[in-house]
């Protein structure tokens, strides 16, 4: 990197590089389809002369190359037009200690091990007799920045994530679970592959009931498409010109305001033991612990470097992990407490309807039930539903234990807890799965 930056001629140049190792299995119809592993690096240029900026990548990495490299995105730079809201390059910043998001036992999982959690997901299907299609993938990667004001950031991490779906072999019931961390000894295959088996069995032969509001517990795996769409709106620019659920006329926004049930507490921490990310953002600002819904009032929003001077505030990097607290319930405690409600264990195929309010649509899927007296009394089909993150938080009942969970939509990660929600609409039945 520095080599790279010693080539340059342009007012300013920053150069960030990244990559890793990974390996993946994939399975379906009770047999494995496909085993890879990935190796990867891609080094990025970005010249600027004034506001015009060009940028190029390359994964050669001899002295020619680079310089080449550096040559290209300096001729990109003189052709670009120039950008009205380009921000200078950071100075050197400080940074916090790096959280333990790299685990060495992840790094160093082999095709073998893949292989060997595999078969236990595909022995729990065959002793179910159930049908199981699942994905296990896992990396160990790298990413630093660096530029020609000094700046330097680096960081490591690991990852393996893990999802399942089976399926009875009459094709009427269907049942999921899924798992994400940084730590492989975090992650539970037989575990999540009986839960799947089990919501399988459980849900065939769904009843069909009206569609209409209920009270809902939202499994994690379901609350998580919901709230991401919360999290990822947070954006204090689109509040200020009026182009998101913040919006207030006037150009006023509802920063400081309540919002949701006072029981809503989400925050960010890059040093959360169980959601450790980053230290720093792409363009190597500072991660640092940022409450964004306290009590339920509005606490924070991002900010971009370029907004945060527009409005003399500290800029507020996008996180890459949200934290919702909870309570100590499990979700078999939040079942036993519910008279009459449905536990829905996914959403998908997430719409939206109106971004100014948050609303969105989409459906259950594999595995939703009917509570009764606080027991699971049986499968009912899939529902549409019609519903926004801001009302559902308005209409908290209870909360329950947070746990990691990755997204089946973005594939993001949060710690949240499972929901006991009121008045959930559902606008109609459908037939799938």
């Amino acid at each position: 990197m520095s080599k790279v930056l010693s080539y340059s001629k342009a007012d300013e140049c920053s150069v960030s590089i990244g990559g890793g190792d990974g390996g993946n299995i994939r399975y379906a119809r009770n047999s494995v389809s496909t085993s890879g592993a990935i190796s990867s690096m891609q080094l990025q240029i970005a010249s600027t002369f004034g506001k015009k900026q060009g940028i190029t990548t390359i994964n050669e990495y001899d002295d020619a190359s680079l310089e080449k490299a550096v040559r290209r995105a300096e001729s990109l730079a003189q052709l670009a037009p120039e950008n009205p809201e380009y921000m200078p390059l950071l100075g050197p910043q400080t940074y916090r200690e790096p959280a333990k998001t790299f685990i060495p036992e992840t790094a160093a999982i082999t095709t073998k091990l893949r292989a060997d959690l595999a078969e236990k997901s595909l022995g729990v299907a065959r002793d179910a007799k159930v049908t199981a299609a699942g994905y296990l993938e896992n990396s160990a990667n790298f990413s630093a920045l660096m530029n020609s004001h000094g700046l330097f950031a680096y960081n490591t991490g690991t990852s393996v994530n893990f999802s399942v779906t089976m399926r009875t072999n009459d094709g009427t019931g269907s049942g999921y679970a899924s798992g994400g961390y940084n730590d492989i000894n975090a992650l539970d295959v037989p575990g999540d592959s009986k839960t799947a088996a089990w919501k399988a069995a459980k849900s065939g032969g769904a009843k069909a009931i009206e569609p209409g509001k209920y009270t809902v517990i939202l499994e994690p795996a379901a609350g998580i498409v919901l709230l991401e769409n919360l999290y990822g709106s947070l954006d204090a620019r689109g509040a200020d010109e009026g182009r998101n659920f913040l919006s207030m006329p006037g150009g006023k926004t509802r920063l400081g305001e309540k919002l949701v049930d006072e029981q809503v507490n989400i925050y960010s921490d890059p040093w959360n033991e169980q959601l450790p990310t980053g230290n720093y953002n792409g363009e190597g600002l500072p991660q640092e612990r940022v409450s964004w819904i306290e009590k339920g009032v509005v606490k924070n929003l991002v900010y971009s470097r370029y907004w945060a001077q527009k409005k003399g505030v500290k800029p507020v990097p996008n996180p890459d992990g949200f934290i919702m607290t909870g309570g100590n319930a499990s979700l078999d405690d939040l079942i036993k407490g519910t008279e009459k409600g449905i536990l829905v264990t996914r959403l998908w195929y997430i719409r939206a309807v109106d971004p100014q309010t948050l609303l969105f649509t989409g459906l259950t899927r594999d595995g939703t039930f009917y509570i009764e007296n606080g027991e699971i009394k049986y499968p009912v089909k899939n529902f549409r539903f019609n519903e926004s993150p801001i009302i559902m938080l308005n209409n908290l009942e209870a909360l329950g234990r947070p746990v990691r969970t990755i997204s089946g939509e973005g594939g993001g990660s949060a710690l949240i807890p499972p929901m006991k929600v009121r008045d959930f609409t559902f606008t109609s039945l459908s037939d799938a799965i």
